[in-house]
């Protein structure tokens, strides 16, 4: 269960903080947006970012084999980079209509998943 919670966790942050280091370049399409300064776009993106944190400092904290979760700190690191991947190509697909998955990417995604199965092997 705990497993399971750390990566439902890790899923919310990554979506805050795709929003927060992306989404200010699909919101220029907005009108009202798109007449911000860089500080106001920053600081909106810091604040989307918090919310990543209200995710992603519990995930670690439960799924820390140190504190009785389930996965070592490398382990963590490999979830979360992989959940990150993939939350950014689900936004990148859905908000840029002129971003692509390419072959080359598709290959990438595969060394991920070896890298999970090393990561994790005994």
């Amino acid at each position: 269960m705990k497993s399971l919670a750390t990566v439902g966790l890790l899923i919310l942050s990554n979506t805050f903080m795709t929003l927060a280091w992306y989404g200010h370049l699909k919101f220029a399409e907005w009108k009202w947006f798109s007449k911000l300064g860089l500080v106001s776009i920053v600081l909106i993106s810091w604040g989307i970012a918090l919310f990543e944190y209200f995710f992603q400092v519990p995930a670690n904290k439960m799924g820390f084999i140190g504190n009785g979760g389930p996965f070592t700190l490398v382990q963590l690191k490999v979830i979360q980079e992989v959940i990150t991947l993939v939350v950014f190509t689900i936004f990148t697909l859905i908000a840029f209509k002129n971003e692509t998955l390419k072959w080359n990417h598709l290959v990438g995604f595969v060394f991920l998943i070896l890298a999970v199965y090393f990561i994790f092997r005994k």
